[in-house]
């Protein structure tokens, strides 16, 4: 079936400049088919062969961002979005699109809701960053206008993708037995709470990288959060004048009873080895495995270089007989799964339930986003007791009664005070 999905970019970063725009260029040059077999959707490669897809805008806050982002797309296709700049510039893009399809959403985390709740009120479906959101509350708005609108709300949960991920998921979990505790980590270089980002008081190293690895638990088991108690640290950042955290601890205990430690921060050197330093491992009744997301075997070195590792499977160009070359890794199977349910929309009839077992959900999404609002809450709690010399006691809880933080540091004042509900709807 003939026809073209429109795509418009909010957010030309690190992320969005990057993986975004080289996946979306590679899609306007040779449509989709050719990604499907990487995800097991190559049942589709035929339907989808003549569908088109054309990046039509790319909008950031500033112009210049905006006019770097145009001019390399151009380069990777010779075809030329429009740019937009400003504070809000995706309302220019709905404005001036009004057959837009989908919203692909990079803006900072803080920002991701507005954009997001602006394009489906006008029925674009989205693809959208993780995390979704910093809000419970805002995820449940997200929810239930994608389904009042039947749009897709894809989130780009690209750890569940990677190949040794799927390995784990669907061999290896089941060999080591019920899971009993586990450690996923991920540590970011400081060029990114320094400089690349802006905001970095407005998130914190959990909030920003660790979506990543409580979406990945989540995929392995589908197991719901029942506690979690975190603390931060602000010792680094704060020497250049960011009151950021430096690094976030946040213990998870889930219903199935395992308990994972979750361990980030964004200080890592800029002479650490590989871009950054990451990897898993779960303890089973029968069994462990281990994952080094970091080293995986490839390492080089080079006079003035130092010593180097890269991670080959997020994203790699493949070299083409013109001389161009594709894009390809788990980093473009995230957003092909989202766009490959979008189109099943668009062209064949599917129904929004019906696509919804091929791509990160928002309803998976809202998992994360409860462990990540609660996490904030109790993370400032502990480290203002902490400060004052009163340990970091306070955890949350998590149910069919919503959440509750429980801060035995306030007994004095009532059991209301200790026991503070902040949502009362089912996790």
């Amino acid at each position: 079936m003939e026809g073209t999905i429109k795509i418009a970019l909010i957010g030309a970063g690190m992320f969005g400049g990057d993986v975004h725009a080289r996946a979306y260029a590679d899609l306007q040059r040779a449509g989709i088919s050719s990604q499907l077999g990487r995800v097991g959707l190559d049942k589709w490669t035929r339907d989808f062969a003549p569908i088109k897809f054309e990046l039509v805008a790319v909008a950031t806050r500033s112009e210049k961002s905006a006019l770097l982002a145009q001019k390399n797309f151009k380069a990777w296709t010779g075809d030329e979005p429009k740019a937009y700049f400003g504070t809000t510039p995706w309302l220019d893009v709905l404005r001036d699109f009004p057959d837009l399809d989908v919203m692909a959403v990079a803006t900072p985390d803080n920002l991701h809701t507005e954009v997001i709740l602006a394009a489906l009120e006008r029925g674009v479906h989205v693809i959208t960053e993780k995390p979704m959101c910093l809000s419970i509350h805002e995820a449940d708005q997200i929810i239930e206008l994608a389904q009042k609108k039947n749009r897709v709300v894809a989130v780009d949960m690209h750890k569940r993708y990677d190949p040794d991920h799927l390995r784990i998921r669907d061999d290896i979990q089941k060999r080591i037995g019920a899971p009993l505790y586990g450690t996923a980590y991920l540590e970011e270089p400081l060029e990114v709470s320094l400089s690349t980002f802006k905001w970095a008081e407005q998130s914190d190293p959990f909030s920003y990288v660790g979506p990543h690895w409580t979406d990945l638990i989540y995929s392995y088991y589908k197991s719901k959060p029942a506690s979690l108690t975190a603390v931060g640290q602000k010792k680094r950042l704060v020497r250049d004048g960011i009151n950021a955290y430096d690094a976030v601890q946040v213990r998870v205990d889930f219903e199935n009873g395992m308990s994972i430690n979750f361990h980030n921060n964004w200080i890592t050197p800029a002479d650490f080895e590989g871009p950054v330093n990451q990897g898993h491992e779960i303890v089973g009744a029968d069994g462990k495995v281990e994952s080094d997301q970091q080293y995986r075997g490839f390492r080089f070195w080079n006079n003035g270089g130092g010593s180097r590792t890269s991670n080959n499977h997020f994203t790699r160009e493949v070299a083409r007989p013109d001389g161009t070359k594709a894009y390809v890794g788990y980093g473009v199977d995230s957003l092909t799964v989202g766009l490959a349910a979008i189109c099943r929309m668009k062209f064949f009839g599917d129904s929004l339930q019906a696509v919804s077992e091929i791509y990160p959900t928002a309803e998976d999404a809202r998992i994360t986003v409860a462990m990540v609002h609660a996490a904030a809450i109790v993370r400032d709690l502990n480290f203002k007791y902490l400060e004052q010399g009163k340990g970091a006691p306070v955890t949350a809880r998590f149910g069919r009664d919503g959440i509750t933080i429980v801060d035995p540091n306030r007994a004095g004042e009532g059991a209301d005070q200790v026991f503070k509900r902040i949502y009362d709807q089912a996790i």
